[in-house]
């Protein structure tokens, strides 16, 4: 077989992607001036219910049972603003004459939406990323770590570093320009948004997190969250 030889289901595959191409184009503006779309008849978010059981297998560590269940209040209450504000911006003025930078219903409905939003988002990531048996990290997640941080050692003084100068969260992310990882500071649900990165592990450093457990002892608190890292549930976020 030589390099020029195409098989015929590596045929039938290229064949595919080409018809999705160009022939499976979406109408976006049919879309967009339906009745249908997404603002118009905007999607909900989940609610969640309870926290992954596996979660509070950090208790061995020292993060309470208690203190997730609270957290679960907050969790939700991101879920139900997000909702709250999908509802509100589908019946939202788009008169350009009646928005502005200072006051306004445009304004202060999106500000608020990234905020409700993104913290729906960082708790998904934080609880379901949790619940595992911690240690360094494994499979593709350990290699991406180790050639941008050179060890797990590094990468974790890094990430306990980030946790102590942050305000709020301290998020893994995979950059896919540079195809590498980095770990970012977010001061709030919604600062510091990177483009083209997947987020892979989300720290809530917030007092709410740890502080009926540790009380303004965050570093001891880091210590335990990286204890019960699922690194299984960050690879699949891959």
């Amino acid at each position: 077989m030589n390099d020029d030889h195409i098989s015929r289901r590596e045929f039938m595959v290229g064949a595919g992607a080409a018809s999705l191409l160009f022939v499976a184009k979406p109408n976006w503006g049919a879309f967009l001036n339906s009745k249908d779309n997404l603002m118009s008849e905007p999607k909900l978010v989940s609610v969640p219910q309870a926290i992954p059981e596996k979660v509070y297998t950090s208790e061995k560590v020292g993060i309470s049972r208690k203190t997730h269940d609270e957290h679960l209040k907050l969790w939700q209450g991101y879920a139900n603003q997000t909702n709250n504000l999908r509802k509100a911006m589908a019946e939202l003025d788009t008169d350009p004459a009646k928005a502005n930078q200072i006051t306004s219903p445009m304004r202060s409905l999106k500000v608020d939406y990234t905020f409700a939003y993104e913290g729906y988002i960082n708790h998904n990531v934080y609880f379901e990323t949790l619940g595992g048996s911690g240690g360094p990290a494994t499979g593709a997640v350990a290699d991406l770590i180790n050639a941008t941080y050179g060890s797990f050692e590094k990468w974790a003084a890094d990430f306990k570093a980030t946790g102590i100068a942050g305000r709020g969260w301290v998020y893994l992310a995979y950059d896919h320009d540079e195809k590498a990882v980095f770990n970012y500071i977010g001061d709030a649900q919604n600062t510091f948004p990177v483009w083209n990165h997947t987020l892979l592990l989300a720290m809530d450093v917030y007092e709410h997190a740890y502080y009926l457990d540790f009380q303004t002892a965050r570093a001891k608190y880091i210590d335990a969250y990286m204890q019960c890292i699922d690194w299984a549930a960050v690879n699949a976020k891959l």
